[in-house]
Parts: structure tokens; C-alpha cells; sequence
């Protein structure tokens, strides 16, 4: 199974954003993150991302007489390169835009269910804006964006640090024009 099929499983994305952030965690406290998700799916799903390298075994000790591993998750390997996401066809893009939408509808849904959740507070925003941009523009918009996120992936978890969870949508609305778009007359005033 490649990348691409790994993370366009709803509970393997959702096993990867709860180590985001350079968590280690146990597949019992994985489980306890995902409450909706069953207990042996989170086990089925660990043991699959493990195996493929996007997980590695960050420490194993023993408990009870078992051994109980804790998982980080290898960043590097968790992201579709650009030359597997070119070649994706318009099927599998809807695939995974539909399951990054569905674990994002959960993911919210899990933040609202917490006791202490207050999104005012927590400065919760959903905001989508129409912008108009050439390619250069796109670009330039993306590099800035690039920019201002990077940096804070690497911020490791502390006190005072709470996890969020970011996810930028960018897609075209509609084709461009050929023409620029026509302003409006000036109609005056009364």
C-alpha cells in the first residue's frame, strides 16, 4: 500500500493528526484521542502505518508482561510527493478531499464534544474568502502561506501550548477569464 492509500483512510488521517506535533503515544492513548473509532480498528490502523514506515516505534517497555510501544510519527513520511499527486486522477482527488473533509467534520466534532470546549475562546475560525489571483499572485500567495506555517510545525509540545489543528483548502472556483472582468458603470449618486 502506498502513501496516497494510506492517508486517504479516514482513521489512519486521524491516527496521523493525533501525532502531529511530535506526540508519542501509545495505541491505548491513541485510542482514548479517537473515541469514535473503535479499539481494534485503532490497533489495525497503527499496525499498517508502523509497518510502512510512517510510524516508528519511538520507545517499548514492559507492562505487565506485555510490551507496550510508543509511536511517533515520521513527518517526512507521512505527505504525498508532488509527483504522486500529479498523478492523481480527478477520482482520487475527490476521494481524498471528501476523507480530509469527513476526518475534519470529526475532528471538529470531537473539539465541540469536550467538556471545556469554548470556541470564542479557543478563537475557532472557519472563514472562506474569494480572491481574485493571477499565477503569480497564486504563488506568491502559497510561498507566503508556506512562510507563515512552517515555522510552527516544529514547535514541540510544552506547557501553555495547545494542539491545533490547521488545514488549508485552496482550489479554483471557476476557470479564468480570457477578458478582465468588467467593472460596473458609474451610475452617480443621489
Amino acid at each position: 500500500m502506498d502513501v496516497f492509500e494510506l492517508l486517504a483512510h479516514p482513521a489512519r488521517l486521524r491516527i496521523v493528526h493525533a501525532l502531529g506535533g511530535d506526540r508519542i503515544l501509545t495505541t491505548s492513548q491513541l485510542c482514548a484521542r479517537l473515541p469514535d473509532v473503535s479499539k481494534a480498528t485503532v490497533y489495525r490502523h497503527v499496525e499498517l502505518l508502523a509497518g510502512a514506515g510512517i510510524l516508528e516505534v519511538a520507545e517499548e517497555r514492559r507492562v505487565r508482561g506485555a510490551v507496550e510501544r510508543r509511536y511517533r510519527l515520521r513527518r517526512d513520511r507521512a505527505a504525498v510527493d508532488a509527483d504522486t499527486a500529479a498523478a492523481l486522477s480527478r477520482d482520487d482527488h475527490r476521494q481524498v478531499f471528501a476523507t480530509a473533509l469527513g476526518v475534519l467534520l470529526a475532528e471538529f466534532n470531537a473539539y465541540l464534544d469536550h467538556e471545556t470546549a469554548d470556541p470564542a475562546t479557543d478563537l475557532v475560525g472557519y472563514r472562506q474568502h474569494a480572491i481574485w489571483l493571477d499565477r503569480a499572485e497564486l504563488e506568491q500567495l502559497i510561498t507566503g502561506m508556506r512562510a507563515a506555517i512552517v515555522p510552527h510545525l516544529s514547535h514541540p509540545p510544552d506547557a501553555g501550548r495547545g494542539r491545533y489543528l490547521l488545514s488549508p483548502i485552496l482550489f479554483p472556483v471557476e476557470p479564468p477569464d480570457t477578458e478582465p472582468p468588467r467593472s460596473r458603470p458609474d451610475t452617480g449618486g443621489a
